[in-house]
């Protein structure tokens, strides 16, 4: 497997693993900006990574990111059904009874 390094100077193993690279991307450069980094920052570095990539590893991650957005999407979408259904019911607006007969 193939290594390339981001622009702060870690390496990157080329192997697939989607998570490893947003791993390694938020270490390099959201925590060593200490949680500043702006988005034109994280571009920058994603740009500058999938430009060393060929074009298999570019297709290989994209298949990875896809998948794994679509797991996520599933799981939110998911997380709010139950939400809607764990959820106290609202009272209707209206006549309230008033005990009379």
């Amino acid at each position: 497997m193939r290594k390339v390094r981001l622009r702060g100077g870690a390496a990157l193993e080329l192997d697939g693993d989607i998570l490893a690279v947003l791993e390694l991307l938020y270490r390099e450069v959201t925590l060593k900006s200490q949680l500043r980094a702006s988005f034109e920052d994280v571009m920058a570095e994603i740009r500058g990574l999938v430009e060393k990539m060929t074009e298999d590893e570019r297709r290989s991650y994209l298949v990875e990111s896809l998948f794994l957005n679509s797991v996520t999407y599933e799981n939110e979408m998911l997380d709010a059904y139950m939400r809607k259904l764990t959820a106290p019911a609202k009272k209707k607006a209206g006549r309230r009874p008033t005990g009379r007969a």
